[in-house]
């Protein structure tokens, strides 16, 4: 049985927590090679995340356009993480 849009909503938090280092957010995250400010990025997607458990905790029932959009952003700051070396 597929989860509906809540569970995958849930369930892609949890792995976006467990892959990207969102406990490390502090001035000495920048790495000496840089290709877009992680610092930044890593604020932006904790803020979407945040934002997102509250409109759970509210709810409020995401669409899978909302699981798309925060997946690829997601996806996309893996992949500056990686080119700058912090993960």
């Amino acid at each position: 049985m597929k989860p509906n849009t809540v569970d995958a909503m849930h369930d892609l938090i949890k792995e976006i927590q467990k892959t990207l280092p969102m406990d490390k957010i502090k001035a000495d995250f920048c790495s000496d090679t840089c290709s877009g400010c992680s610092l930044k990025l890593i604020t932006f997607l904790s803020t979407e995340i945040e934002h997102w458990q509250f409109q759970l905790n509210q709810g409020i029932i995401p669409n899978f356009s909302d699981l798309n959009k925060l997946a690829k952003m997601a996806k996309k700051i893996q992949a500056v993480l990686l080119k700058n070396h912090l993960i």
